[in-house]
């Protein structure tokens, strides 16, 4: 994992130009406070789209404990939780603000930045092209996570009030979740294409590497980025009917033609937002607001989930050691889903259930945000390898996953100053690839070898990565996880989408009414056919 000096900033940015700063000094050496200048530019609203993004890429107190643990991590078990009453309903509030941190944030700062680049001439246009399309790949990752999480949302149509001058008029439609995908992938393979044959003019390339916090003006990395969510998003429709036969064919040209679509490979070009001091997301902020205190206040939100240690411990996983911290007992057990809440609690109480580990995930200065990571992407060449038939190559590329998986995560383990960091034993790598529920040639079926790959994937992505690891335990049903039935709640078990907030019900009313009747947290998104 590549590391990157970067400032973040604490904030919601709600219209285009107020990027505030909690460290005016700090944000100078980043790029200039578009609030301060009298010029607008297009390298500036750049650099706005990547920072609208921060509060939900990086670990801090809302977005874990108020938005994604009490929901994506609850559904998919990679943290451990107390059973209660509604427990399957998503809070509203989180549902509002994921909602508003999208179109008050990066929908509102890239139509901005499209505005103010449709404005320039021709030759500035070019000049300034390499920031449009950077802006444009990290505005598609964040609308294809969206899309994922309610289905049909506002799109082509939306952050355009300054274009038609008028608010009624300009009450975005409802686009079809499917169409929006279709859309993105389009233009994606577009994007792929003219990142071969941009030039940039050496003093534009500064710029842009100035501006550019993410992968430091790095076109190569760009380009990976962009052929890496090309296959997440063709992978992750690679179920629905009308449009495998489109998946087969782009994912093909992406695996054959590594020239020309080039996607991550290894962990030093993970597209990551690292973490620097105790006044980002990290353990801590200026507003008391770090992962620490979204796992540990109440002594609750840093238990460790059943299943995923059982996982571990059977198949004497390499990662469990850096991942939990063991019980009173010295052994590693996680909180039973299907125990009762009495239970449950006491258990906690006494000492008896493990917890995340303290110098890895919750006291780490220095945990990063998830974009996208290699073993990510070797997962989803596995499963596009095996499902054309390609076993050796899928072998290959699962076990490379699991390789960079392991190494990432002690990577983070080492980065982390609240213990010293625990060395990885190559050997235990490879005994973890020969252990029975683990190899690859111990499964005889395509079915098995999937659930392998997805039991991975849920491992990798885990806790830092939720809105991925929701999204693929909803399209692949793998690994099978048990859940008590709630049957004092009209929601017995958990969602497979997200509704509508009630205030876009309100001042968007007219066109809500066009999804009205999808608007239900038992309506499946689109890919999830399975």
């Amino acid at each position: 994992m590549k590391m990157k000096k970067i400032f973040l900033l604490f904030g919601v940015t709600v219209v285009a130009v107020l990027l505030n700063s909690c460290n005016e000094d700090k944000l100078a050496e980043l790029y200039p406070n578009p609030q301060k200048s009298t010029i607008a530019s297009v390298d500036n609203f750049f650099t706005g789209v990547l920072k609208s993004a921060n509060e939900v890429v990086m670990p801090w107190y809302w977005r874990f404990f108020v938005v994604e643990q009490p929901t994506m991590g609850h559904y998919t078990q990679v943290m451990g939780w107390f059973n209660s009453k509604d427990q399957y309903i998503p809070p509203a509030a989180a549902m509002d603000w994921r909602w508003n941190q999208y179109y008050n944030g990066v929908m509102t700062q890239y139509r901005e930045m499209q505005r103010l680049y449709d404005k320039l001439n021709d030759q500035d246009k070019s000049d300034y092209r390499i920031f449009m399309l950077a802006a444009t790949i990290f505005f598609y990752d964040q609308t294809e996570q969206v899309v994922d999480i309610y289905g049909d949302i506002p799109w082509s149509e939306a952050g355009r009030v300054r274009d038609k001058g008028d608010l009624d008029a300009s009450l975005p439609k409802y686009d079809d979740a499917k169409e929006i995908y279709t859309a993105i992938l389009d233009d994606l393979k577009n994007l792929a294409d003219e990142l071969n044959t941009i030039e940039v003019p050496s003093f534009y390339a500064g710029l842009f590497a100035d501006k550019d916090y993410l992968n430091d003006g790095d076109l190569t990395l760009w380009k990976k980025y962009c052929n890496s969510l090309r296959l997440r998003m063709l992978m992750r429709v690679s179920d629905v009917s009308d449009m495998q036969s489109r998946s087969t064919q782009e994912i093909t040209d992406i695996l054959t033609h590594t020239d020309t679509y080039p996607v991550i490979e290894n962990n030093d070009e993970n597209i990551m937002l690292d973490a620097w001091g105790p006044d980002l997301y990290s353990t801590t902020s200026s507003m008391n607001g770090g992962i620490k205190q979204a796992m540990e206040t109440w002594g609750q939100y840093d238990l460790a989930p059943y299943a995923l240690v059982k996982n571990m411990v059977d198949n004497h996983d390499p990662r469990l050691v850096i991942t939990f911290d063991p019980n009173v007992n010295g052994e590693y057990i996680g909180v039973d889903p299907l125990e009762d809440q009495s239970v449950q609690s006491q258990k906690a109480s006494d000492g008896l259930v493990s917890r995340y580990d303290t110098s890895t995930f919750t006291r780490n200065n220095y945990f990063p945000g998830f974009v996208i990571s290699a073993a990510e992407v070797s997962f989803f060449e596995a499963e596009a390898y095996l499902k054309a038939g390609q076993d050796g190559q899928a072998k290959a590329a699962y076990e490379k996953g699991i390789q960079q998986s392991i190494e990432f995560y002690y990577t983070i383990n080492a980065a982390g100053e609240y213990r010293d960091p625990i060395p990885l034993d190559q050997d235990s790598v490879t005994a973890y690839l020969a252990r029975p529920e683990v190899a690859w040639d111990n499964a005889t079926t395509e079915d098995e070898k999937i659930n392998l790959i997805a039991v991975q994937k849920w491992i990798n992505s885990g806790l830092g990565g939720m809105p991925q690891t929701w999204a693929e335990y909803r399209r692949l049903d793998k690994p099978v996880l048990n859940f008590l039935e709630d049957v004092q709640s009209g929601q017995h078990w958990p969602p497979v989408r997200w509704l509508y907030p009630a205030s876009e019900k309100q001042l968007n009313g007219k066109n809500y009414e066009a999804v009205k009747d999808k608007d239900d947290l038992n309506i499946h998104i689109f890919w999830d056919v399975n």
